[in-house]
């Protein structure tokens, strides 16, 4: 006979500690025996482990460049032979018994720079081919016999250059799109990122660019911009950076990279910069660095074994007797940088998700431009496909997504509101066209089932939302405030929508279920041109706007009852081009925006999180 537990329950598994996104989650760094010459400006074997690991060169005492060469054992730091030409802020590459070391400075100022390389054969330097082009302050990623040489100054300027090594000589190749001097390189000759850095133009940056043995291309940027991080990684989609300096002063933040983000982990114990640092996210060291310097070493390390952390997973974590779910919680959200669009604009459309978005159309002023382009984002990078047939701003973007199924109808321009063009994954095609002329309509649903709702029409609200079955559109009940430049989000049966002009600045929210619209609570903040998403009329994320005074930055999360405002945008803009009606509240992109015409792009992150289960 079967018992109640075996017919509506199910084994819960028990674990000691809870579920963690990545191994480095669960790490921290330890203090380690403190080395000989404390000094900052070194250069370190960035593949050594917490058991082999060597540093060179660096200073003070100023003016001099020091030669000294230490080795780590795992429990003390012992001097060996030093490199032949003492430097500081050059690069270098290996391990603790094959290490390569390039450029820096011999003493204070530009014309001290040198391009002299150094091999170590784990007892002595010797001196081989030099780099092309004298600097210092660049790194390197590879071995000694595949690196690759990246930007770092002649100083005052930067050079963009970068130079690749097969053993015996070096080889100009591809420039990095962004000039910068301390940044950190992790990875192989053939497949790196570029992170942090100070720009002389820009100072600090966050920028990270990642190469693929041929080209550098943007992806997402560092939580906190810095220069002088240094790390380690064991390839370029696993990397651990530590330190650096930033305003005001030397940060101890230590971040983890998993190939697509950046996730703030367990700082150093002290804030310092341009120290010795190399290893992995799972077991990394760091000596010495700025600031005084400090002599110290820390050892990271990360637990060899944890349980991978899964969305909706339910477990019992023994250590604190508590039962915990894993869930993705929209208000724990941050907005993150991403890669720019190539053509700078906004009062467009877009579809899609936060990895695989398409925007098309848009308007700049000044110079007043109306495009007909289409770019495409698949999470890296944006590439551009075939435009609209017609210039097109103020309309309405539709569909699940992105790569192959979309729609862009109403809108000024050619073909006025009543245009509709689809989107089958390679070329547009004219369509019917909606019954009445929608400008500034909240559209939401996909390609085959969507709304066109209230609009200007051509200057003053209208009330009508339309219905598109996948060919034709049909008019179908009224909101009960017209406005233009409100938002839509949702599905064709089960959608809200707010804000917009009527003709003041409104916060009012409306909520469909597929046979009517109610009036629901309000938005926090009135406000027209705003943007964002939604799964249905219980779910959805609005951000950016127009309101009094000016453009807005604000982001509010509805959760079927109430808006709550979360994180703000980084960047304050109205129209943007975004990911469209129909998209999880947990995956948004807003691109561009009609402020200024900007080509910035942002993505809303929203991580994993385990919540204790408690009963009421």
């Amino acid at each position: 006979m079967s018992t109640y537990k075996e017919i509506k329950g199910f084994k819960v598994q028990t674990l000691a500690s809870d579920t963690a996104a990545s191994q480095a989650l669960g790490g921290s760094w330890a203090s380690g025996t403190a080395v000989n010459t404390a000094r900052s400006s070194l250069m370190s074997s960035k593949s050594g482990t917490q058991s082999a690991f060597i540093i060179m060169g660096g200073y003070p005492p100023a003016p001099s460049r020091l030669a000294i060469t230490e080795s780590w054992n795992g429990s003390s730091w012992t001097e060996v032979n030093d490199m032949n030409t003492g430097r500081s802020d050059g690069s270098s590459v290996g391990t603790s018994t094959a290490a390569l070391t390039a450029g820096g400075g011999t003493a204070p100022g530009s014309p001290n720079n040198t391009n002299i390389c150094e091999s170590w054969n784990g007892s002595s330097w010797t001196e081989v081919n030099d780099l092309n082009t004298t600097r210092r302050e660049a790194d390197a990623a590879g071995t000694y016999t595949a690196a690759l040489q990246v930007s770092g100054a002649i100083g005052p300027p930067q050079v963009a250059n970068v130079e690749s090594w097969d053993g015996t000589s070096w080889t100009e190749t591809t420039d990095v799109n962004t000039t910068r001097a301390n940044a950190a390189v992790v990875g192989t000759q053939t497949a790196n990122i570029f992170s942090g850095g100070a720009n002389a133009s820009t100072g600090y940056t966050a920028l990270t660019e990642q190469w693929n043995g041929s080209s550098w291309t943007e992806v997402s940027d560092l939580n906190t911009a810095r220069d002088g991080l240094k790390g380690g990684g064991a390839s370029y989609t696993n990397v651990l950076l530590a330190g650096g300096g930033a305003d005001p002063g030397n940060v101890a933040v230590t971040e983890f990279w998993n190939g697509s983000t950046w996730t703030e982990l367990a700082d150093l114990s002290a804030a310092r910069r341009l120290g010795g640092a190399g290893g992995t996210s799972a077991a990394a060291i760091y000596a010495t660095g700025q600031t005084h310097p400090n002599p110290a070493t820390e050892e990271w390390t990360a637990p060899s074994v944890f349980t991978q952390i899964n969305l909706g997973q339910v477990y019992y974590n023994s250590g604190s007797n508590a039962f915990k779910v894993t869930e993705q919680p929209v208000p724990g959200g941050t907005w993150a940088s991403q890669t720019n669009i190539n053509t700078a604009r906004g009062i467009g459309a877009g579809a899609g998700t936060s990895t695989n978005n398409l925007i098309y159309g848009g308007f700049t002023s000044p110079p007043s431009t109306l495009y007909t382009n289409t770019e495409l984002w698949n999470g890296s990078s944006w590439t551009e496909l075939n435009d609209l047939n017609q210039p097109a701003d103020y309309q309405s973007g539709l569909g699940i997504g992105t790569a192959t199924a979309a729609i862009s109808t109403g809108g000024e321009g050619p073909g006025s509101g009543t245009r509709n063009e689809i989107w089958n994954g390679s070329s547009w095609s004219e369509s019917t066209g909606a019954n009445s002329n929608h400008k500034k309509a909240g559209g939401c649903g996909s390609s085959t089932s969507a709304l066109n709702i209230s609009s200007d029409n051509p200057v003053s609200p209208n009330e009508i939302v339309e219905e598109w079955n996948g060919s034709a559109w049909t008019e179908i009940a009224d909101v009960n405030t017209g406005r233009g430049d409100g938002n839509g989000s949702g599905t064709s049966t089960s959608a809200i929508f707010c804000g917009g002009e009527e003709p003041g600045n409104s916060a009012k929210t409306e909520s469909w279920n597929g046979t009517s619209w109610t009036e629901v609570n309000d938005l926090n903040s009135a406000r027209y041109a705003l943007s964002g998403g939604g799964a249905s009329n219980s779910d959805a994320l609005v951000w950016g706007g127009r309101e009094t005074p000016g453009v807005s930055a604000k982001n509010e999360f509805w959760n079927g009852t109430s808006w709550t405002e979360l994180n703000d945008l980084g960047t304050a803009r109205q129209n943007a081009l975004g990911t469209g009606g129909i998209s999880s509240s947990t995956s948004q992109l807003a691109a561009g925006g009609y402020n200024a015409g900007t080509n910035a792009v942002e993505e809303f992150v929203v991580d994993l999180a385990n919540k204790t289960i408690t009963v009421s």
